[in-house]
């Protein structure tokens, strides 16, 4: 069953103005101040003064994206499309939830989650806070309801003991999407072999991935849109990665035409694992995504003008991949903060 992006995006706001009502408290330095460590050159994450990070409210967040009872049928939790070895993403084609239903899109990396202006594969959702609540009331995904999620969790004295001492109130619509931002937001990647080279180790990455970020940056342009800390700078555009776009992507929020096929750019980092690739999984390897570029996109109306064709050799092409490689940060991956 598809619905329409629109529906998310409608529910997403009632549900997060629901649970930001008159009574919800301002942050309160109650609980444990967690600081996130991050990696040189990456700026400061904002975060909302109503959701400042403790260690308890992240602890509360990892139980809750590890609990599957937040699934109809209490076999789908967030992480189980959320794999930390996968770079907090999975390699199935496209989402498969409760029922093995199996969703329309692929499964986006949460890496650096935390930066990310808006949410969801076309930019529909505003906050981390309010992308909680969609999953969970998919009838793909976990199948349920968000009122049926909290009825049932609050029953649990360890979720109700938890919400208050994290944010001073019984467990409800925003304790729960509060704490599941707070533990992401902490999922952040910055120690790749590229990172380890641009703070001076020399010998971080290998001659081949050298040469391929030269092609990277400076022959192929690729960061024209793949830039910054995060190789992503999120815009929302039509890549001419299809002929035609069966997902209408950004159009389904805009309902303008011109917005067909327009989806978010996504981080690289971590991109070696995360595949297959582009919004609906029909790319299955790093080398099908460069020749769909090289050949300058499908020619979609839509394309953005950026795409264009270019010559690469198969040497050109094993060093790009290799440089692509040399992004994947092996901390990130094993990094038991992330795991249950």
């Amino acid at each position: 069953m598809k619905l329409p992006i629109t529906y998310y995006f409608v529910l997403g706001m009632v549900l997060l103005c629901y649970s930001c009502s008159k009574d919800a408290p301002e942050f309160t330095s109650d609980g444990t101040p967690y600081e996130i460590a991050l990696p040189d050159g990456f700026p400061t994450m904002p975060i909302p003064l109503d959701n400042q990070l403790t260690y308890e409210r992240i602890e509360l967040g990892r139980k809750l994206f590890y609990d599957k009872r937040l699934s109809r049928d209490s076999s789908v939790s967030c992480a189980s499309c959320h794999l930390v070895e996968k770079g907090m993403a999975d390699n199935n084609i496209t989402g498969v939830g409760i029922d093995d239903l199996v969703g329309v899109r692929n499964v986006p990396t949460l890496s650096n989650i935390g930066y990310h202006p808006y949410l969801f594969r076309e930019g529909g959702n505003p906050t981390l806070e309010a992308q909680v609540f969609g999953p969970i009331d998919s009838p793909v995904e976990m199948g349920f309801s968000v009122r049926e999620a909290v009825d049932r969790l609050k029953t649990q004295p360890d979720y109700e003991r938890m919400a208050q001492e994290t944010y001073g109130r019984s467990f409800d619509e925003f304790v729960l999407s509060r704490a599941i931002a707070s533990f992401e937001r902490i999922l952040v990647s910055g120690d790749a072999p590229y990172d380890e080279w641009s703070r001076g180790d020399t010998a971080a990455m290998t001659p081949a991935a050298k040469r391929g970020m030269v092609l990277f940056f400076d022959e192929f342009n690729c960061n024209s849109c793949h830039q910054g800390f995060d190789f992503t700078n999120y815009e929302v555009l039509n890549n001419g990665s299809h002929v035609t776009y069966d997902d209408p992507g950004l159009m389904n929020l805009s309902l303008n035409p011109m917005d067909r096929g327009k989806f978010k750019i996504l981080t690289l980092r971590n991109v070696e694992v995360t595949g297959p690739y582009m919004h609906d999984g029909s790319y299955s390897s790093l080398s099908d995504v460069i020749d769909n570029y090289s050949a300058g996109g499908s020619g979609h109306a839509n394309q953005d003008a950026r795409i264009a064709p270019f010559a690469i050799s198969t040497q050109e092409k094993a060093d790009l991949i290799e440089f692509l490689h040399a992004l994947t940060d092996p901390v990130f991956l094993n990094n038991p903060e992330y795991k249950e």
